[in-house]
């Protein structure tokens, strides 16, 4: 292929995907892979001037507007930015500024803020009141979304003191919680889930009918002020941002002012470090002049300010082909497909594998083998398959199957009543057997070193454990007959066994494994009930009355004692010396939120979610996940969930500003609610 045809193949590419992504909200890429289309052409483009064209796809910004909505023309053109991929290049871009500006590049005040993953939008105020909110289309002309964008909650509709006419520009996003309860919602009804927050905020938002935005958990977050009739005075783009805060909008609390390109650089790579800790998503992190002086004599180019750049971070989604796709079964006998995939490399990490969910998953996203498909890891989460990526001309394998045995132990795979997941059945399975110890010995159960899951595996080989009562009477010469053990592992491993029998009951309940019962729920029972015997023989309606329980949780709860392996469990715990009980609280702390069920939702200035949920219990209280009408109040910090304080308001439960959380640990009250 010549470079003129190249360049011809990938205008037509980009232009393809760019109707997909800005005009059906639907990409049938990741945006990694984009990026490397369109530096690609940019930089043939750069190299043979004779090929460029003026209306190449990449002088522009997104793509031209839907006839669904009315077109509405920006008063100034909602540009892109331009992209650096590494901090060599972030440098260079700064050097760059610097030199245009005629001052050392460590002298310049730089903002860092998120980039966040969402769909950009321009809302304009006149007189203060809401007028019109448009997206940003093709830079120039965007289409007319006001009446969807009134029924966004977190959007004021009047700006206390704004004279004459003013943009809010910023994204509109579902926060993790909110996105992560939407494809809850739909896995319920049976309906396919949303392939990523970004695809379903926009959808959310490009709705015909507002109603339809309404009933959808949508946010906005604020990043730029255009003061469309000089009636206002800035210096610096920071006090901009402030000015938004104070009017009523949603910042990025994240956002520094950095002074010096060394101190900007470090803290975009905070963002890279904690991008999921956020509640939002974000792919990477911009970073801006701070003066507006200064960006006056930097200027723009055809597409982006030369003010501003945005350091994407390694990609979390990327296509590959799907192999095979096989059944695992897990400790509680569940049986969930996953796609065996030709190697690559997501999220700075090589995947091969990626789960399916389970059998209705399977059948939605219709994935088949040998299908190119988009595989998404985001940290430490599981790899999983997005969807299919449609191929002209390419025949696919026919749809795939799930087994109707399992396939380590052969028994019957069945689905328990209306539920999406289905279960092998035989209590020995190997398979159940083995992750069953694994998780018991896991660091977030009874953290037992140098039991990973090939340690455990061979011990059941070699026939030494079934159970994870087993594991406690294992001895010394067993083990150090055994292939990789010596005298002094083989010690090791039976004194970190040992030191596991004065584990607390809240970290057993966890590693046993009961199902529904994570470490919240395991910590709550642990401190109600105090001893093993206490939570076993407690009546059904005990248990449910245990704050962050419920009917669920408390009827597996009250299954599993009952059932004759758990006896057996518990007689060989007893016989191996397990302590099997909570250690009352001895904090000097005041257990001012004894009793009460405090619900955290946002962020919260000078905590994160696990400190803020840590000092409520370390004061006698709970902070389980869903709001209920025995929670005391929910705290609400910055982008907080909008399902969570829909269903507070409609309980009548109040809500407390995160400003009041330290008046809440306290004294156990607040001043002032936000009802």
């Amino acid at each position: 292929m010549t470079n003129a045809e190249r360049v011809g193949w990938l205008r037509e590419e980009i232009a393809r995907h760019n109707h997909a992504y800005f005009l059906n909200d639907a990409p049938t890429i990741p945006d990694a892979e984009y990026d490397e289309l369109a530096r690609e052409l940019r930089a043939l483009e750069a190299a043979h001037p004779e090929l460029r064209v003026d209306d190449s796809v990449s002088t522009k910004v997104g793509a031209p507007v839907s006839t669904v909505f009315d077109p509405v023309t920006h008063s100034e053109a909602m540009l892109s930015l331009d992209n650096v991929f590494d901090v060599e290049e972030l440098r260079q871009w700064s050097h760059r500024v610097a030199k245009t500006l005629q001052r050392e590049a460590e002298l310049i005040r730089f903002v860092v803020e998120p980039k966040i993953d969402g769909l950009a939008l321009s809302i304009t105020f006149s007189a203060g009141r809401l007028v019109q909110a448009a997206t940003r289309g093709d830079g120039r002309v965007g289409e007319d979304v006001t009446e969807n964008v009134r029924t966004i909650r977190n959007v004021p509709s009047f700006l206390e003191g704004a004279g004459g006419r003013v943009e809010v520009r910023g994204e509109v996003f579902l926060a993790r919680e909110d996105f992560l309860e939407m494809n809850r919602q739909q896995r319920e009804v049976g309906a396919k889930e949303f392939a990523n927050p970004r695809n379903a905020a926009a959808g959310s938002l490009r709705q015909k009918d507002p109603r339809a935005s309404a009933r959808r958990p949508l946010s906005f977050l604020a990043y730029q002020l255009v003061d469309l009739d000089g009636a206002l005075d800035f210096t610096y783009y920071s006090e901009t941002i402030r000015q938004l805060a104070e009017w009523g909008f949603l910042t990025a609390g994240e956002s520094r002012v950095e002074e010096g390109a060394e101190a900007m650089v470090q803290r975009s790579s905070w963002f890279e470090g904690h991008r999921h800790d956020l509640l939002y998503d974000i792919d990477g992190a911009v970073i801006k002049v701070d003066d507006l002086a200064q960006r006056e004599l930097l200027g723009f180019t055809s597409r982006a300010p030369r003010w501003a750049i945005a350091r994407k971070f390694p990609p979390e989604e990327r296509t590959t082909r799907l192999l095979t796709i096989e059944v695992s079964i897990g400790r509680t006998g569940r049986a969930t497909p996953f796609a065996v995939l030709e190697p690559v490399v997501v999220a700075g990490s090589t995947v091969s594998m990626a789960t399916l969910h389970n059998q209705d998953q399977v059948a939605l996203k219709d994935v088949r083998p040998g299908d190119l498909v988009i595989v998404r890891k985001a940290g430490d989460v599981i790899p999983e398959v997005v969807a299919a990526v449609p191929e002209a001309g390419r025949r696919r394998a026919k749809k795939w199957t799930f087994p109707s045995r399992c396939p380590v132990c052969g028994e019957p795979l069945v689905r328990r009543g209306e539920e999406s997941d289905t279960y092998c059945v035989n209590p020995t399975c190997p398979a159940q057997v083995h992750e069953q110890i694994v998780h018991f010995a896991s660091r977030g159960a009874l953290d037992i070193e140098g039991l990973g899951e090939q340690r455990v595996a061979q011990l059941i080989e070699a026939g030494l454990v079934a159970d994870v009562a087993d594991l406690f009477f294992l001895r010394v010469e067993q083990l150090e007959v055994l292939e990789g053990f010596g005298e002094l592992s083989a010690t090791s491993l039976v004194r970190e066994i040992a030191n596991a029998t004065h584990a607390p009951l809240s970290r057993v309940l966890v590693g046993l494994g009961i199902r529904h019962v994570g470490p919240v729920a395991a910590r709550e029972l642990a401190r109600q009930f105090h001893s093993y015997e206490a939570v076993a023989s407690a009546p059904l309606e005990e248990l449910e009355a245990v704050e962050g329980v419920g009917p669920v949780i408390a009827q597996s709860v009250f299954q599993y004692f009952r059932e004759e392996e758990s006896h057996d469990r518990v007689a060989r715990f007893h016989e191996a010396g397990l302590a099997l009980i909570e250690p009352r609280d001895e904090s000097t702390l005041e257990t001012t939120l004894a009793g009460k069920a405090v619900v955290v939702t946002g962020s919260v200035p000078g905590f994160t979610r696990e400190q803020a949920e840590a000092a409520i219990v370390a004061r006698g209280g709970s902070s389980p996940g869903s709001v209920s009408k025995k929670t005391y109040c929910v705290v609400v910090g910055e982008a907080p969930g909008a399902s969570k304080l829909t269903k507070a308001e409609e309980m009548g439960v109040p809500l407390v500003g995160a400003g009041e959380f330290e008046a809440l640990l306290r004294t156990g009250r607040w001043r002032d609610s936000l009802h």
